[in-house]
């Protein structure tokens, strides 16, 4: 009798959670909600009741990332963005190049497993998750290395997405000079274009422009760990390099916003709306993002692997801040 009443109320309590968590999620799809107070949210409700989807959470997260990104550039005009990428590339290549080193010598300095070191260091150096993801399979890194390297970009990337905007507010930073510093400091793609979204329009075009640029660079550097990393323990390394096809749907999107819409007017209209509608995806997705960290992930890190990415994070922020301020001054 007593587990009959025991299951009854457990199954009471999941059916509340998965209420509470489609009622948020449809909160910040339909209404405007800043991408912070999204993050926010998902969060809170993961410590206080905690996320009945984590798996689904997780893959809807992904898709929904790429598909409203996607959307964005349907907002944006591609001689606009060709400039952009031009002013960024230096920016980008440079960052990159300087954070890879710093992170495996840091990372050797700490005696920081050799993995979990260069993980960390691709995800704050290109896109956060998605080059953890793209790089793990190659140098055959199990789930615990690339879980903890996950979490820690992760918690780096929350605290960024909050106080960016207030940092740039408080420098008096311009439109584009918050665009590029955020695209090159912030390590995921949502955390850049939530921050961006927040401080302004022309902010969002320049961060997600040159964000997916830098994104890319997923492809050489799977290219060069193909070719130089050495795997004592397990042979061969895994040499499927994971491209971001998405990206490519992006430039595409872009193309016909700059060109269709001129003689086929209707399409202003349509785009327009799409670009709304893409804007309250990624609120969404940052609300889904909130919701998959947990009290566990953040136990699992340890010190090491977290004080390594707070450098690697500090420095890129500093460094690009000081260059951005002095080129755009």
């Amino acid at each position: 009798m007593n587990n009959a009443i025991n299951k009854k109320n457990l199954f009471t309590i999941n059916n509340v959670k998965k209420i509470i968590f489609i009622f948020l999620g449809l909160t910040c799809l339909i209404f405007t909600i800043d991408t912070p107070l999204a993050l926010l949210l998902g969060i809170l409700f993961s410590f206080i009741i905690g996320n009945p989807y984590p798996d689904y959470s997780k893959k809807i997260t992904r898709y929904l990332l790429q598909v409203s990104v996607v959307g964005l550039g349907l907002g944006m005009n591609l001689g606009t963005a060709i400039q952009v990428g031009k002013k960024g590339l230096l920016f980008t290549a440079g960052s990159i190049f300087i954070t890879l080193l710093i992170g495996i010598w840091v990372g050797k300095l700490c005696k920081i497993d050799k993995k979990i070191s260069l993980l960390i260091s691709s995800g704050t150096a290109i896109c956060g998750g998605s080059a953890i993801a793209a790089v793990a399979p190659l140098i055959h890194a199990d789930e615990e290395e690339t879980s903890l390297s996950l979490a820690t970009i992760f918690i780096l990337n929350s605290i960024a997405l909050f106080i960016f905007p207030a940092i740039g507010h408080s420098l008096h930073l311009s439109q584009e000079q918050f665009g590029y510093w955020s695209a090159l400091a912030i390590h995921d793609t949502s955390s850049v274009v939530g921050a961006a979204q927040h401080y302004g329009s022309k902010a969002l075009e320049i961060a997600t422009m040159v964000k997916l640029e830098r994104a890319l660079w997923i492809i050489p550097l799977s290219i060069l760990i193909v070719l130089t990393f050495k795997e004592e323990d397990k042979g061969k390394l895994n040499k499927k390099i994971k491209i971001p096809y998405f990206i490519f749907i992006f430039i595409a999107s872009m193309i016909f916003n700059t060109y269709v819409p001129k003689h086929v007017p209707i399409f202003n209209k349509i785009d327009h709306g799409l670009v709304m509608a893409a804007k309250r995806g990624l609120t969404v997705t940052l609300f889904l993002i909130g919701a998959g960290l947990s009290f566990s992930s953040i136990k699992k890190i340890g010190i090491k692997p977290l004080l390594l990415g707070m450098i690697l994070w500090t420095s890129v922020s500093f460094v690009s801040l000081l260059l951005l301020l002095f080129i755009f001054h």
